[in-house]
């Protein structure tokens, strides 16, 4: 394998591009018109234009991507995560092409990309599932009486949906049929396919994932847990790892749990297999992830280990020179995904200009980041402008050294969740660990934010003014 084409933009591209660099692999970036100018297309060893701004038109583009890697002679693609690293016949054409796809084979994409046919698949380990629907359903009247039966609150999902898109709680019976037809035309027009399935609701549910790698010699670990409970909208802003509640057993049950749900779809590569843990420590498989997690950095962190490293090993039909019993967990890693968005107005996306755009450095400090000073913020894509991963020996000091690289972490122009991020990090709960995936339901509230803000510019505002006078009393010291 020497050179690797990355169908991605952003953090994720530089970050797969700077593995690829340190095994002397050549990089091909692709870039839309609006990001020809961005980090990952000045990092690459080539790029290439794929098209206009919108996604559908560039980095959705698969015919177009492979014929780009036909054209440079590219032996692998790698697809990030996002735009097309779970689609299944984008893997399908590389492989038909000649092209390796970094990624699982695309049996396993499409077996997991239904969170039906992925039940269907580990119903044969046992696995526990959340009670709930084993079909798709779009007929009202069937499905209030499936409701009835499980007994609410229930909960309505997307059967090809994830992002929390044609997903609804229903707490009663009465408030039913209107979000059974709200999850239905949201699931229409996010993924094409209206068809939902229904569970029992988990009331105060943790969510917790474990990151597996598979070799394609039979060789399936896992790397332990990462803790994703802090959520917006049901995706993820702030992830760590280890998880504070699971005890050693409990961790070996989940993650021999995972290893038999990629054993169900012979999977090859990184992947993430999703539970929900309950208050009695209870845990449910949710779905899988057949690719590379945003949150693979808390991983690498507390194992060592460089994951795109061994997806590229992995992918080039090397076997895992690591064994489970090699695993031990070293630390803790907290991320915060920086996004571009207001966590004082529901955080809806900010875009706009960097005016200033400076990243915190330091020990136990790393920023997986796609944007410099003087870009712009596409309104095209996921407004993440990067991750700040924070690493200590202890969840406390991981927790301290995130709050100081928050503080450091200059940025003007747009804004970002970076206050959120020093929110939760601060807040007791967070810090005792004891909370759920209903943490910003609970505790967070944009005026309780707006005011600590305010409170930390009066304080720099006061520290600033103070120097200044210390400052003139140097100045007019007599010689």
């Amino acid at each position: 394998m020497k050179k690797i084409l990355v169908a991605n933009r952003g953090e994720i591209a530089i970050r797969v591009m700077k593995t690829a660099q340190k095994m002397g692999i050549k990089t091909v970036a692709v870039y839309s018109t609006i990001d020809r100018n961005a980090p990952h297309v000045k990092f690459a060893d080539e790029a290439v234009w794929i098209g206009e701004a919108p996604s559908n038109q560039s980095y959705l583009l698969g015919d177009k991507i492979i014929e780009v890697a036909k054209e440079l002679g590219v032996d692998a693609i790698h697809p990030g995560y996002g735009f097309l690293s779970e689609n299944a016949d984008f893997a399908e054409k590389a492989e038909k092409n000649n092209i390796i796809f970094i990624g699982p084979k695309s049996k396993a994409i499409h077996i997991m990309g239904s969170k039906l046919a992925a039940k269907d698949a580990v119903k044969q380990y046992d696995i526990p599932m959340v009670p709930g629907l084993d079909h798709a359903i779009t007929d009202i009247a069937e499905a209030k009486v499936v409701a009835s039966e499980i007994g609410f609150p229930i909960l309505i999902k997307a059967s090809a949906g994830g992002g929390g898109k044609g997903m609804r709680v229903v707490e009663n019976e009465g408030e039913f049929e209107s979000q059974m037809n709200r999850a239905i035309s949201e699931a229409l027009n996010a993924f094409g396919d209206g068809s939902v399935f229904i569970e029992k609701y988990v009331a105060s549910p943790r969510h917790i994932e474990i990151q597996i790698m598979a070799d394609c010699h039979g060789n399936i670990l896992y790397l332990f847990e990462r803790e994703c409970s802090i959520q917006r909208r049901h995706q993820k802003v702030v992830e760590e790892a280890p998880s504070s509640v699971l005890t050693p057993e409990l961790r070996k049950r989940m993650g021999e749990a995972a290893v038999l749900v990629a054993k169900s779809c012979d999977y090859l590569g990184a992947g993430t297999v999703e539970f929900l843990l309950d208050e009695n420590n209870n845990f449910y498989f949710l779905e899988m992830n057949t690719r590379l997690q945003v949150e693979h950095p808390v991983t690498e962190l507390i194992t060592g280990l460089d994951l795109v490293e061994m997806q590229i090993k992995v992918a080039r039909g090397e076997a895992l020179t690591v064994q489970q019993s090699d695993l031990k967990i070293k630390g803790h890693a907290m991320e915060l995904r920086v996004y571009a968005e207001d966590p004082l107005n529901d955080f809806l996306p900010s875009v706009g200009h960097l005016d200033v755009y400076q990243l915190p450095e330091g020990k136990g400090i790393r920023v997986d980041n796609g944007f410099e000073q003087g870009m712009d913020i596409p309104i095209y894509y996921d407004p993440m402008l990067a991750k700040l991963i924070t690493y200590g020996e202890t969840r406390e000091e991981a927790i301290e050294i995130m709050i100081n690289a928050i503080d450091n972490y200059l940025v003007e122009g747009v804004q970002t969740t970076l206050p959120f991020g020093k929110y939760v990090m601060e807040h007791d709960a967070f810090r005792s660990g004891n909370f759920d995936t209903h943490f910003v339901k609970k505790y967070y509230n944009a005026a309780s934010l707006q005011k600590g803000m305010e409170q930390e510019a009066e304080i720099a505002a006061l520290v600033a003014l103070q120097r200044y006078f210390e400052d003139q009393k140097i100045v007019r010291l007599p010689n």
